[in-house]
């Protein structure tokens, strides 16, 4: 588990930055729970990270805060919950750099308008031809 954690393509965070620490889980294990520190609680410092360029840091800082706690205590293994600690952290470091593209307004093209009204025509035709006329009778 000594591995870099890799964000995207260019975010890479070093293994030392992160701060794990290890404590009983309450829950299904019987004796095994009692005596093992399973659930795991990552902690990672952004303000001091190296793994972000100044762009990136603001946008966490301004989206996440200072610092992201995670604490995974949902599986009876300290391995899986390390495994989980670390999936939520990338997860949630991904979303927060993810910039959304501006939506330009566009206009509907002729063709599109055409369509619609020609559309909106043959409808208002159906709807005539279900009404009742006295001089159909």
């Amino acid at each position: 588990m000594d591995d870099d954690l890799r964000i995207t393509a260019s975010v890479v965070i070093p293994a030392a930055e992160l701060g794990w620490s290890f404590i009983a889980a309450g829950g299904p294990g019987g004796q095994h729970a009692n005596t093992s520190n399973t659930a795991a609680e990552l902690r990672f410092d952004i303000a001091s990270s190296t793994a972000f360029s100044d762009a990136q840091r603001t946008r966490l800082l301004e989206k996440v805060g200072t610092e992201i706690r995670i604490v995974a205590r949902e599986e009876r293994s300290q391995l899986r919950n390390r495994n989980l600690a670390l999936a939520r952290l990338r997860s949630t470091i991904a979303d927060a750099l993810h910039v959304p593209r501006i939506r330009r307004p566009t206009k509907p093209s002729k063709g599109s308008v055409q369509r619609r009204l020609t559309a909106k025509t043959q409808q208002a035709g159906r709807k005539a031809d279900r009404q009742y006329r006295p001089s159909d009778e």
